[in-house]
C-alpha cells in the first residue's frame, strides 16, 4: 500500500504558496507565494532556505535551460526574471491594469515550451484563458473561456494533458501532440465533491495524476483512468500545489495558503501557508525547464 509520510515543515506561512517546482541540478525546490510577492528556494542538502522580492505577483514558473532566469507568469505577462539580480525582461503581456485577470498556474512542458492560464480574479466564469510561450517566445491561446485555469500537467509520455477550471470542480483530459503543442479531443476526466477545488497537480512515473484539493484537506492521487488511488489528508484547508523532488524524485513537497482566513482559522489550522514535505515510496518526473531557441 502506499504510503507518504510527514517528514519536514517550513513555517514559511504564506498568504497563497503555490508553483512549487523541483530544481534537479542544484537539488532544490522552488515555489511563490502569489500575494506575498516572495519568490522561495529550499535547498536539500544543507537544509537552507532563501527568499526574493518579486516585483509583480508570480503565479508560476520555471526554470530556463543553461541560464541562471527564470521564465515567470506575472500577474501581468511573461519575464525573464533573475531573483539574486532582480534583472526583469518583459516578453509578452497579457492582462492589462485593471483587468480583473492575472496569470496563475503554470509550467514548462517536455519539449521546452512554458504554459501558463489566467484567472477571473472576481470569480465571475468566462474570462481567463490558456497560453502557451513556445521556445522561440511566441505566445498563442490553446484555451479560452475559464475562470481559474489550474492543475496543468502530462502524462510521462507527453500525449495526454491534464487541465482544470478550478471552480467547475472538473478535471479534463485531452490528447496532445507534443510536437505541435495541439490539444484535441476533451474528456471529463474527474468530477470532485462540492466545496472540494482542484488546484496544482502532478503526474508521477506510473502516470499516476496527484491532485492538490483547495478546501477539502487533502492531496488526492488519480489512477490513470480516474479513479482515486489514494488519499493524503493533510492539516490545512488549503492545499495549492505539489511537486515531487529530492534526489530520488520520491519526495513530495506540497505548498499551501492562509488566503481569506480568519485569524481564529489560522489559529486552529498552525500549519495552513506551510510547505510539507512528504517521505513517498513513489517516484515522480523531473520538473523540465525551458528551452528557448
Amino acid at each position: 500500500m502506499l504510503t507518504a509520510t510527514l517528514i519536514d515543515t517550513l513555517e514559511v506561512k504564506n498568504q497563497l504558496g503555490e508553483g512549487v517546482i523541483w530544481d534537479s541540478d542544484a537539488g532544490a525546490a522552488w515555489w511563490t507565494d502569489i500575494d506575498g510577492m516572495t519568490l522561495y528556494r529550499y535547498d536539500w542538502c544543507d537544509r537552507r532556505l532563501a527568499h526574493w522580492a518579486t516585483p509583480e505577483r508570480l503565479g508560476s514558473f520555471a526554470l530556463v535551460a543553461s541560464s541562471d532566469d527564470l521564465i515567470c507568469a506575472f500577474a501581468s505577462g511573461f519575464a525573464y526574471f533573475n531573483p539574486v539580480s532582480a534583472k526583469l525582461r518583459w516578453l509578452q503581456r497579457v492582462t492589462e491594469a485593471g483587468s480583473g485577470l492575472r496569470l496563475n498556474d503554470g509550467r514548462a512542458d517536455r519539449h521546452g515550451r512554458f504554459w501558463a492560464g489566467s484567472m477571473v480574479e472576481s470569480g465571475e466564469p468566462g474570462g481567463g484563458a490558456l497560453y502557451c510561450l513556445d521556445q522561440r517566445l511566441t505566445m498563442s491561446r490553446k484555451l479560452s473561456g475559464l475562470t481559474i485555469s489550474n492543475g496543468l500537467c502530462w502524462s510521462p509520455d507527453s500525449t495526454i494533458m491534464y487541465h482544470t477550471d478550478s471552480p467547475t470542480r472538473c478535471i479534463y483530459r485531452y490528447d496532445f501532440d507534443p510536437q505541435n503543442a495541439t490539444l484535441d479531443n476533451r474528456k471529463l476526466w474527474v468530477t470532485t465533491e462540492d466545496g472540494c477545488f482542484p488546484d496544482g497537480a502532478t503526474v508521477d512515473s506510473q502516470g499516476y495524476l496527484w491532485s492538490a484539493q483547495w478546501g477539502a484537506s487533502r492531496i488526492v492521487r488519480y489512477t490513470p483512468d480516474g479513479e482515486v488511488d489514494f488519499i493524503l489528508l493533510l492539516p490545512m484547508s488549503q492545499p495549492s500545489c505539489v511537486a515531487f523532488g529530492g534526489p530520488n524524485l520520491d519526495v513530495l513537497f506540497v505548498t499551501s495558503a492562509r488566503q481569506g482566513m480568519s485569524s481564529e482559522a489560522c489559529a486552529a489550522q498552525p500549519e495552513a501557508g506551510n510547505l510539507l514535505v512528504f517521505q513517498t515510496d513513489v517516484t515522480g518526473i523531473a520538473d523540465p525547464s525551458f528551452v528557448p531557441q
